[in-house]
């Protein structure tokens, strides 16, 4: 029961103004050779078209694929699966931008998407995600409960700028936390608070936002193992992303160093995946008593 660690390849960019990327071909290299084992493709940050040209290098390094799509309609979907199964991607994380006012018009919505996942023969998942059909926690809970197949990507830094959590958590958002993590088939690696999506990460200030985080991706490990067989991967996917997600100062110049900080997280979520192998009684009843 392997868990597998991914790098955006949105998250390699550093948008600096007047200095051009490094190729694409040079940044895989650098992921792969960094060891992580796969790379995920954002239609958020690059066109379909873009993105095309990136298949060769997964044939070419080896590196796992992942797709995330952000449909602005329902059929819109159905090219991002096509482009999912050129890249070995396991399932695609959806960030539907089609976004109905009330959940009874989210429902059809959704099980639409889930009809073309089937047709297309891709597990979708939900990204827990602003600015998208999911974008309110609450109104994600209650899709959850309308839709029992419905599945999710748990990106939890999203939802705690969204409801402006505090610390410490309380006892309500911890339980509709650990629902989210019920239905949630991977994880992405970012650390917020109630006013930031990302922080950097090592500012003691933010160590306590950095436990709340490793607590809930262990809880999320342990009910994803769980739930599924003991050869099955579990996709972690560190997704740290360049300005205006990363802060930066007065200059313009980022405050962090997000890939020192991608190799960090990626050790905090192996630590987290392994003590909750430890923890092997943990259950998700029990889950929501701890």
């Amino acid at each position: 029961m392997p868990l597998k660690v991914y790098q955006s390849l949105w998250a390699t960019e550093q948008r600096r103004p007047g200095i051009p990327e490094r190729p694409v071909s040079e940044r895989f290299d650098k992921v792969k050779a960094a060891g992580f084992d796969g790379m995920a493709i954002d239609l958020g940050a690059m066109d379909i078209e873009a993105a095309r040209t990136t298949v060769p290098e997964f044939a070419r390094t080896g590196l796992g694929g992942l797709l995330t799509a952000f449909p602005r309609s329902i059929e819109e979907l159905r090219p991002a699966l096509h482009l999912a199964k050129d890249i070995g991607s396991p399932f695609v994380v959806v960030i539907g931008q089609v976004m109905p006012l009330a959940v009874a018009e989210m429902v059809p919505v959704i099980e639409a998407w889930m009809r073309i996942g089937r047709e297309e023969g891709v597990p979708l998942q939900f990204e827990t995600h602003r600015n998208c059909i999911t974008n309110d926690m609450f109104a994600t809970l209650l899709l959850l409960d309308a839709i029992p197949g419905m599945r999710l990507a748990a990106d939890l830094s999203h939802y705690v700028v969204d409801r402006e959590m505090m610390l410490p958590i309380s006892d309500a958002y911890q339980a509709h936390v650990t629902r989210l993590l019920e239905r949630s088939d991977s994880f992405q690696g970012r650390i917020g608070n109630r006013c930031q999506v990302q922080l950097p990460l090592h500012f003691p200030q933010h160590r306590p936002w950095i436990e709340v985080f490793r607590d809930w991706w262990r809880r999320g490990f342990a009910l994803w193992q769980a739930q599924n067989p003991g050869d099955a991967d579990c996709i972690f996917l560190c997704e740290l992303g360049p300005r205006d997600y990363a802060i930066t100062d007065v200059n313009g110049e980022e405050l962090s160093d997000r890939w020192e900080e991608a190799l960090l997280m990626r050790r905090w979520a192996g630590e987290e995946w392994d003590a909750a192998l430890a923890a092997k009684t943990l259950t998700p009843g029990m889950a929501r008593a701890v």
